[in-house]
């Protein structure tokens, strides 16, 4: 299987240059000018950018909250992130067992993804409790390919400071990348009593029973927990202007702290919730335009290094509407992982936001070095995978969920108008998706057995 992208504008995280590039057998093979290939199939790529093919490192299929599945599984899910441009998925794994070990997930979760996903995929594993025997099972879980684990600093598994630590040594000890839900928990759970002892049940009082503040102090003290434990930290789905600060003070000092934001903390807010609001129960909530444009800003500047989406749909008329006189009651999620790539190009590259070249960097790459799949994918070079993205600069598209692919009745960015658009997706050589029409095969997707990242 051979193919030739001809003409298009090539853009890395470093470089944008005019060209073509050749794959084979799964491979970029060349990248050069006029590059004529015997009986390759040919993409004329004039006047579209071709990009790394996109890397969401917070997805959440077939997660298990309470009485809730979330609607997208490994099929559903990656074949609507492979109609996004999205190319490769790190999926969250959610609680198991009370009491399993870190592998039980890991089992259960390529029992999910094996032979269902349509694009690659890997996992992050899951801190559910600690003990000496979870501590030395993290070592096995790299020898998985599992290298970044996730910490909960809220709901029923959330880990104590001293839990936290003694995680953050192991895993500097090994190399590994810990990534951190940071949220205060007490303050979180005593005004949410509050407001429904008070009749506020409303969607509103989701987002203020999870104040800006409740963010900030939690990342702040993971900041701090991991400076003592000399622990690199990644920070996922930050939403607030404040926490943002205290990242940039931390990596101004020289830690290695690292963090993410998604498309909905920095085009949506929080008077979202005023109007089926249910739609937008998140964690952490949606915050104001102020807090918009300081995540912009943090993404252009370099303190914030990845976009992710932390897709976790469920069903807005079945499930979520049903509780939107109680939040308390509403599963906690929404949907995104088709819609990063273009809302990223559009409202940051399009409105001046971010370069083309950042654009790129924390949508691919950045999240290819920091969990350990770079320069395999996240790059365009000799050697990498054929994971490649074309977008169309002038094709304008308004998002609804009538064109949409998730699994779930509703898009948290119903009537966004777009500008630019991916037309087709490139997954190791293959297109699986070209003009709206899906070429892909479920159980083409490839687990990822991933390295030690590199920390930017």
């Amino acid at each position: 299987m051979s193919l030739l992208i001809k003409n298009g504008t090539i853009v890395t995280s470093e470089q944008t240059f005019h060209g073509d590039i050749y794959i084979e057998d799964e491979k970029i093979k060349e990248i050069g000018s006029k590059l004529d290939i015997k009986d390759a199939e040919v993409i004329n790529a004039e006047g579209k950018y071709v990009i790394p093919g996109g890397i969401d490192a917070h997805t959440h299929f077939n997660l298990h909250a309470g009485a809730y599945t979330a609607s997208d599984d490994f099929y559903t899910g990656t074949k609507a992130a492979a109609y996004g441009g999205t190319t490769t998925i790190i999926d969250h794994m959610g609680f198991g067992p009370k009491g399993c070990s870190l592998k039980h997930q890991a089992g259960v979760y390529h029992g999910y993804a094996d032979n269902m996903a349509v694009i690659d995929y890997s996992f992050h594993g899951v801190f559910q409790w600690v003990n000496d025997d979870i501590l030395s099972e993290i070592e096995d879980m790299m020898k998985l390919g599992i290298t970044s684990l996730k910490i909960y600093l809220t709901y029923d598994f959330r880990l104590k400071d001293d839990e936290v630590y003694r995680v953050f040594k192991k895993m500097k000890e090994l190399g590994a990348l810990p990534a951190v839900h940071s949220e205060n928990h007490e303050i979180i759970s005593y005004l949410r009593d509050y407001y429904i002892k008070s009749g506020l049940g409303s969607p509103i009082y989701h987002a203020k029973s999870r104040p800006p503040e409740c963010e900030a102090e939690a990342i702040s003290r993971m900041i701090n927990i991991a400076s003592l434990a000399e622990s690199p930290l990644y920070i996922v789905h930050l939403s607030t202007k404040k926490g943002l600060k205290y990242i940039k003070m931390a990596k101004e000092e020289g830690q290695r702290v690292y963090s993410e934001t998604c498309p909905q903390y920095l085009v949506l807010e929080e008077n979202k919730y005023l109007n089926e609001g249910a739609k937008y129960i998140m964690s952490p909530p949606l915050r104001k335009k102020e807090d918009n444009e300081a995540l912009w800003t943090g993404l252009k500047d370099g303190t914030i290094s990845t976009v992710a989406t932390d897709h976790c749909p469920f069903f807005y008329e079945s499930e979520k509407k049903p509780a939107e006189n109680d939040f308390t009651k509403c599963p906690n999620g929404a949907p995104g992982v088709e819609e990063r790539i273009p809302i990223m190009f559009s409202e940051g590259v399009m409105k001046g936001r971010i370069s083309l070249n950042k654009f790129v960097e924390v949508t691919s790459t950045n999240p290819a070095k920091l969990f350990g799949i770079y320069p395999k994918k996240g790059e365009i070079k000799a050697g990498s995978d054929g994971d490649l993205v074309i977008i169309d600069p002038s094709k304008e598209v308004t998002l609804s969920k009538k064109i949409l692919h998730e699994n779930v009745d509703y898009t948290p960015y119903e009537g966004l108008k777009l500008k630019g658009y991916p037309v087709i997706t490139i997954a190791r050589g293959k297109v699986i998706v070209k003009e709206g029409l899906f070429y892909g095969n479920k159980g083409y997707g490839k687990y990822l057995n991933r390295s030690k990242g590199i920390l930017l």
